[in-house]
């Protein structure tokens, strides 16, 4: 009998999803929800130094992710083009700081991040990689639901920072100085760049005539007693020195095999060296140490190489002339990240951008960004003055030596819209402020079609049109919409209201037109629960 179901971890309301409020409270609402559902629009406030593709988003995360995902214009340059995705969330460890509150109930801050990382996946290059930082109050579960929705033969590596540079004397328990970040891969596309060496390259401890260092090893393997037979073309004999002719003999008279073939010991013969013991000649071989020399990253990252909590605080205060934030991170700490996962180009991704470290040491190291805060404050007083100093140079701070970044570049603010709906005593009606051109604006965007006005229509998706009527769709205005299609093109016909008999004749008229009334067609509304971000009691079966 074949084995049925999957690994998978389960948790109150996990068919559900969270809507974010600006009061940092959440709203517990099904998947078709529109307040979920709904593509919202990025809105442009202002560029920064030059124009750049780089976006400072304000807004929630999810709607933000979303737009990037759907919005036609956005999609092209971000749906399947970022490299690497890091993510800072709160670690929901039941404590309040300064700038959010971090105490979220466990199903909940469940439901929180893998609603995110499902947009991420979407946004993530074949050959790209998501990062999620986090200490132990909810690693071990964001690393199963990690493995649901990218594979568990998708991890990649669980980092242990040292964030601390000294014990807690105080601690009445364990000195906790660690946070883990996990790494996944979109798909087996990825690849991991290798670091420079910083080790002084002491097993290199010989040196030629020319001054080059380099060490050696035994030119012959151990290979079995039946190594002569199976490797013929490993066992021949080597002419020493002397003129005697020297096999890969093993100490104990056996049979072993050189670890070259005759090609490579022809063409290598300048790095063979012989030394002569009292039983003969035997063959070595150099290894000259590379001018540079790279290493596989390490799992376990010191707070010598990368930085400590103590360093961001310093970065952060000599930034802001003394102001400090609670939760900040090192530049080199990210630097590190965006070397083993990123090329100068690739694209980056942070949909929770705090002080804005992620960003900043991204623009410093030449790649191009997005990153995404909820706070308009933290904006204000953190985010945008950071990186600002970093288009203009004035961000002497971090890996600004390191990198050599003297300023340049720039970026553009948008903020997500607000919702084309709103709910009134429980009937889904448009907002105020969705008419006219605002409204076909928004329309084109919950279908996919780029905004594109050319009366009478508001958009196009391929060889589709759409038409947006903001008001009611009569017989008359049908017949006018489809006489100015060109032939052979597809139509979508939205309205406000539609008089009897209009969608029919629609579909009458031209073969596949489609008529949608809003909000009936788009919003629809679930059960629900409001859940502050803070709650830790919140009881999930008072959801009707």
């Amino acid at each position: 009998m074949q084995p049925t179901g999957r690994l998978e971890l389960t948790w109150t309301n996990k068919e559900l999803r969270l809507l974010a409020h600006d009061d940092q409270s959440f709203t517990w609402v099904e998947r078709a929800d529109w307040r979920i559902s709904e593509v919202r629009l990025l809105r442009e406030l202002e560029t920064v130094g030059q124009s750049s593709d780089n976006l400072l988003i304000r807004g929630d995360a999810l709607n933000a992710l979303t737009a990037l995902v759907r919005l036609p214009g956005y999609r092209e340059r971000f749906a399947g083009k970022v490299k690497l995705c890091y993510l800072d969330p709160p670690f929901n460890t039941g404590q309040a700081f300064a700038h959010y509150d971090d105490a979220l109930e466990h199903s909940a801050w469940l439901t929180f991040i893998r609603d995110r990382l499902e947009q991420v996946r979407d946004l993530l290059a074949p050959d790209g990689s998501v990062w999620v930082h986090l200490d132990d109050s909810e690693v071990a579960y964001c690393r199963i639901v990690m493995d649901e929705l990218f594979g568990r033969e998708n991890f990649v590596a669980a980092v242990i920072w040292e964030k601390t540079d000294s014990p807690r004397m105080d601690s009445k328990s364990f000195s906790v100085r660690h946070d883990t970040i996990l790494v996944y891969r979109r798909s087996e596309a990825f690849a991991v760049n290798l670091l420079v060496a910083t080790d002084t390259g002491a097993h290199y401890s010989k040196v030629n005539d020319q001054g080059r260092r380099y060490y050696i090893n035994p030119l012959r393997a151990r290979g079995g007693d039946a190594a002569r037979a199976d490797r013929p073309s490993l066992y021949f004999p080597l002419l020493a020195p002397d003129g005697s002719e020297v096999y890969p003999k093993l100490p104990d008279g056996t049979d072993g095999r050189w670890r070259w073939g005759r090609e490579r010991v022809e063409r290598d013969a300048h790095l063979i060296e012989w030394i002569h013991g009292r039983n003969g000649y035997t063959a070595w071989f150099r290894t000259y140490m590379p001018e540079e020399r790279f290493r596989p990253p390490e799992t376990l990252w010191r707070h010598e190489e990368v930085g400590s909590t103590r360093t961001s605080s310093y970065e952060i205060k000599a930034l802001f002339g003394g102001l400090a934030f609670s939760t900040p991170k090192p530049e080199r700490l990210l630097e590190r990240i965006l070397v083993i996962g990123t090329r100068p180009g690739d694209l980056v991704l942070d949909c929770f951008a705090g002080s804005g470290t992620t960003a900043a040491v991204a623009h410093k190291m030449g790649r191009r960004w997005a990153t995404v805060e909820l706070l308009a404050d933290t904006i204000e007083a953190f985010t945008r003055p950071r990186l600002e100093k970093v288009v203009r140079g004035e961000d002497a701070g971090g890996i600004t030596g390191a990198v050599g970044w003297t300023g340049g570049g720039g970026f553009r603010v948008v903020e997500v819209g607000p919702s084309m709906f709103e709910e009134i005593e429980g009937t889904v009606v448009l907002a105020g402020w969705a008419v006219g051109g605002a409204f076909a604006q928004a329309v084109a965007a919950q279908f996919g079609y780029v905004f594109d006005p050319q009366a009478p229509f508001a958009g196009r998706r391929g060889r589709s049109r759409l038409a947006v009527i903001d008001g009611v769709l009569t017989e008359g205005i049908v017949r006018y919409i489809v006489g100015r299609l060109e032939p052979g093109h597809g139509l979508l016909i939205v309205a406000e209201a539609i008089e009897p008999g209009a969608a029919e004749l629609a579909s009458s008229l031209l073969r596949g037109a489609k008529v949608r009334k809003v909000p009936r067609d788009l919003a629809r509304s679930g059960r629900q629960l409001t859940l502050p971000f803070g709650t830790a009691d919140a009881k999930p079966e008072a959801i009707r």
